[in-house]
């Protein structure tokens, strides 16, 4: 089995780099890139984080890659290596599970090079992976926003909720939305563009707006005024606000027209400005009504 999904990583990744090991002995051995290491772990559970019944293995194994090389663009760092382990079920197709890894490593040029496959009661699929901070730039931490700071997102919200609820109906459009839940984009040059871009924080939109603008708020000590709230085809402004899995990154920026610019340079989506940061750390408020910090909770009790 282990020999098969190697297999399906050479396939789409091709083998390794002279000097490195990846699949296939107790250990990975890779070599080090200039730079601060930076290290994110995620995990997508069968029924919690993906519905079998209207998504594939294959998509599964996308959204636990993409989840957390969303996280390293996250602090505006770039994906190194991934680690993977399968938790599965018997008769589960471990390869199409890995194919759907495969891609996604693929995509965001982060190989995966270990491993472990394991049975298990529930389908789970667990990631760890490094990255490398490029140049003097300190990472975007979500703790860095100021009262003042304007406040972006890099793309409409609402999508991948808007496409779970289309998939469940037995609905094929808008295809974008159905995209969205079923191979998630990870902002990699987004973020890394924020980054020199002297954004002062930075988190990617995995639960929620609402709730992990709050987070960002919190770890700030800022509060949140919003203007506006963009919505994706599809989608409603309740999916857009906590529907979660959107992997948009949302920005705290302190200089407009420098982060404006810097898009424009890299020839990048503009980010959408939705609001600011406020002096009054309770503050949650959407076109000055308050909202709830909805979201998908992982809080275990």
């Amino acid at each position: 089995m282990v020999r098969r999904i190697a297999e399906v990583f050479e396939s789409c990744l091709g083998p390794p780099p002279s000097g490195e090991v990846w699949i296939g002995d107790d250990a990975a051995v890779v070599a080090r890139p200039q730079g601060r290491l930076v290290v994110a772990t995620d995990a997508v559970v069968a029924g919690v984080h993906a519905d079998l019944a209207v998504s594939g293995l294959a998509d599964l194994g996308w959204k636990a890659l993409t989840s957390t090389v969303s996280d390293i663009g996250a602090v505006g760092a770039r994906p190194g290596h991934a680690v993977v382990d399968f938790c599965v079920p018997p008769a589960t197709d471990v390869v199409l599970l890995a194919s759907g890894v495969a891609e996604a490593a693929a995509e965001w040029s982060c190989p995966v090079v270990g491993g472990d496959v394991t049975q298990a009661a529930q389908l789970v699929v667990a990631v760890a992976v490094t990255g490398w901070l490029d140049g003097p730039e300190p990472p975007v931490l979500r703790s860095g926003a100021s009262p003042g700071d304007r406040l972006f997102v890099t793309g409409p919200l609402g999508g991948s909720a808007a496409g779970l609820r289309l998939l469940r109906a037995g609905l094929v459009e808008p295809a974008s939305a159905l995209a969205a839940h079923l191979r998630p984009r990870a902002r990699l040059r987004e973020g890394a563009c924020a980054r020199r871009a002297g954004a002062a924080a930075m988190m990617d939109v995995s639960d929620g707006l609402a709730l992990d603008l709050d987070r960002l708020a919190r770890a700030s000590g800022v509060g949140i005024a919003l203007d506006t709230v963009p919505v994706a085809e599809g989608a409603s402004e309740e999916e857009a606000m906590g529907g979660g899995e959107d992997y948009e990154l949302v920005i705290a920026a302190p200089d407009v027209p420098r982060l404006a610019a810097a898009f424009a340079t890299m020839e990048l989506r503009p980010p959408i400005e939705i609001g600011r940061c406020t002096a009054d750390p309770r503050q949650r408020t959407l076109q000055g009504r308050h909202f709830e910090p909805t979201g998908f909770q992982h809080d275990l009790g």
